[in-house]
């Protein structure tokens, strides 16, 4: 039985779901509480979707991939309400600790799938990725977590949030567990090949914190060892600022079309940010969805351009170390707008993106990201090991 001293579980399985044989024997793994698992309901981090919701009838086909590969199911994780955040923090069930750096938040929304990771309670754990959730908390607790291409994993029986944007994703301390569960979902790193263009934009780097840049310099120069120096050109446009403002908007219409109606037939409480983030969402106009709809295509038309099939754009999974757990709340919505100013880069087009551990910033972790052409997820994996 796990001792789960770092409040990731929102439950641990008497007797773990112990399939058998294949690929990933030997491993222990727990999954976020928006997959389904047939017979149960998954929480979606919130006390009254548990309530109003049945039992889901079948098991969501990702997490059935890793039970058939063998793994060990031996839970599942807390996590933000409705996955609409990526801080870790929850109004109901609290915050999970983050073990490799216990005075600040674990990030999330996958925030207690990081948290079991981190404390080397399981081998690795499912959670999901809309605006950031794996990447965000992979860095702020030192592990690799994957997004991966939009549309690449079938993602049915996991709950949505924003169906253009959700995609599955994992989390791992050792990359050679990275690379074995990715292995069971068709992404194998022995397919992967070694990009030949290292794209670091002006547009981010010129914008990231001194000692952030300083930390990620070993990794960076052994990435340029390897692929040679840098090309520095800017992002199509400018701005990133406005990029999120489209993620924002885009995304906002489509969470209010995969949860709105159960949000307005409930009295449910929700915490700080997510409750303020959905009632935007409700007033969220055909009109500015339609504009961001034209805006995200044109973002779309003009990255895959440049996004060759040879190139790895490499940017800080977030903007530094994860907030402390005495943040303000007014500090943790600043820091969501600039995390998510470089999240929504790969979020907008589709993109996969590895957050591989890449350093400390003020004795915490800061996670390196990796984003790839779409559909060359694998590539990826090749690339974390020149790290």
């Amino acid at each position: 039985m796990i001792d789960d001293t770092v409040s990731a579980f929102s439950e641990i399985l008497s007797v773990p779901y112990r399939p058998g044989g294949g690929p990933l024997e030997g491993l222990t793994f727990a999954a976020k509480e928006n997959y389904q698992f047939e017979g149960r309901i998954a929480s979606n981090g919130n006390p009254v979707w548990k309530a109003t919701h049945d039992p889901a009838e079948r098991t969501a086909r990702c997490l059935r991939t890793v039970l058939e590969a063998g793994a060990s199911l031996v839970g599942f994780t807390h996590m933000d309400e409705l996955a609409y955040s990526v801080i870790g923090a929850n109004a109901h069930t609290g915050t999970p600790v983050n073990s490799a750096a216990p005075d600040r938040v674990p990030g999330g929304s996958s925030s207690g799938s990081a948290s079991a990771v981190a404390a080397g309670l399981v081998d690795f754990t499912l959670g999901s990725d809309t605006g950031g959730s794996v990447r965000v908390p992979a860095s702020f607790c030192g592990l690799y977590g994957l997004r991966t291409s939009h549309g690449r994993i079938d993602s049915q029986g996991l709950l949505p949030l924003a169906a253009s944007y959700d995609v599955p994703g994992w989390f791992a301390r050792k990359l050679e567990v990275m690379v074995r569960v990715s292995g069971v979902y068709g992404i194998p790193a022995e397919s992967g090949r070694l990009p030949g263009r290292l794209w670091m934009p002006e547009t981010v780097w010129a914008g990231v914190a001194a000692p952030v840049v300083e930390s990620l310099r070993p990794a960076l120069a052994k990435l340029e060892a390897r692929l040679g120096p840098a090309d520095t050109t800017p992002l199509p446009e400018p701005v990133l600022e406005d990029w999120f403002e489209t993620f924002r908007v885009h995304q906002a219409a489509e969470v209010w079309q995969a949860v709105g109606d159960w949000v307005s037939s409930v009295s449910a409480e929700f915490g700080p940010g997510v409750g303020q983030r959905l009632k935007t969402a409700s007033a969220t106009t055909e009109e500015s969805f339609t504009a961001a709809v034209r805006r995200r295509s044109a973002i779309r038309r003009s990255m895959d351009a440049m996004m060759t099939e040879d190139t790895v754009l490499v940017l800080p999974s977030a903007p530094g170390a994860a907030p402390l757990l005495t943040a303000s709340q007014q500090d943790l919505e600043a820091y969501r707008h600039a995390t998510m100013c470089l999240t929504c880069i790969a979020g907008l087009n589709g993109y996969p993106e590895l957050s591989v551990p890449g350093a400390r910033v003020e004795g915490a972790p800061v996670g390196l990201s990796l984003v790839g052409a779409r559909m060359r997820d694998e590539d990826l994996l090749v690339l974390a090991e020149v790290l």
